[in-house]
């Protein structure tokens, strides 16, 4: 029985590099969190509180795909997932995109507040801690954004979907640029007295974080409902199947972890072959970790007929 059975752990059992450079960018940015919005209230700045609360986002959906990275690690040989732990990720990434539209409805309430009733500005300090803030975002970026380039090198291309590595650089990258619009803000309402600036700029903060948070919602949501996988992948296998003549019938393919997908093949045919014939003309590279065929005999009258 040994032969026809494997591990559903899909190499999800292992500690992947960007699980320790999470944890590296939780520390660091959760520090800066801290200092941005005390600060921010303590000298009346909307735009260093709105980027204080935006690392606190982010740092709430960094330490949840930190757990995921773990839970998934540490649960990968446990029999009661039947497709292994991948998806608990995307979980992680799902779970994410919902603190950061909530923080985004709070930032956008405190701006409005802040423009009906304004409150005086300590700007020098109040810019200082935002440039702080931005050189902080800048290593949170190189540190996730070089892991990225590490990958690319050697021909891989995990980034893309890895959803928790995703969600972490498209996070930073986010508030990288929130901190850059928060200084022109102070620079703006302290030298040219355009105290507005400094409220606007919470409510832009909180419409990228919206945007984002959708994004990452639909991405997510994609895996976690079994979204047909990647049409080229589809295509491939069809089309690897197909070349003697049999015909797809039904074809599910889905995401069960990062570049790892499930397929289950329908094929019929006038003169079938055996599943493992058919399995094994498919492409190798495709990520296919677990593919199931089923084989039915058609007669060729009945294949001429049909409509595929």
């Amino acid at each position: 029985m040994q032969h026809w059975q494997h591990t559903h752990a899909f190499d999800q059992d292992r500690k992947l590099p960007g699980e320790t450079r999470t944890i590296i960018v939780i520390v660091i940015t959760s520090t800066m969190m801290v200092i941005e919005i005390v600060t921010g209230i303590i000298f009346g700045s909307m735009a260093l509180l709105a980027d204080g609360l935006h690392m606190a986002s982010h740092t709430a959906a960094l330490t949840i795909n930190a757990f995921a990275y773990i839970y998934a690690r540490r649960h990968a040989h446990d029999a009661q997932y039947s497709f292994g732990t991948g998806k608990v990720n995307a979980l992680g990434g799902f779970t994410g995109a919902v603190l950061l539209a909530i923080f985004a409805l709070i930032m956008a309430w405190e701006s409005i507040d802040r423009i009906i009733s304004p409150i005086k500005i300590a700007f020098n300090q109040a810019i200082f801690v935002a440039v702080l803030g931005l050189i902080v975002n800048a290593v949170s970026v190189f540190i996730l954004g070089h892991h990225h380039d590490q990958h690319e090198d050697h021909g891989h291309e995990h980034h893309n979907h890895d959803h928790n590595l995703r969600a972490a650089h498209l996070h930073v990258l986010a508030d990288a640029l929130t901190s850059l619009l928060a200084i022109f803000a102070l620079l703006a309402a302290k030298y040219v007295g355009l105290m507005w600036m400094d409220p606007l700029i919470g409510i832009v903060g909180a419409l990228l974080i919206s945007r984002w948070s959708l994004g990452l919602l639909r991405s997510t949501s994609a895996v976690l409902l079994d979204k047909q996988g990647p049409k080229h992948i589809r295509t491939k296998i069809k089309q690897s199947i197909e070349h003697d003549g049999s015909r797809v019938a039904d074809l599910h393919l889905w995401s069960i972890g990062s570049d790892i997908y499930g397929v289950i093949v329908s094929v019929v045919s006038h003169n079938p072959q055996s599943p493992e014939r058919y399995k094994a003309s498919i492409p190798s590279n495709l990520g296919l970790a677990h593919v199931t065929v089923e084989v039915h005999q058609y007669k060729k009258k009945d294949m001429d007929q049909a409509i595929f």
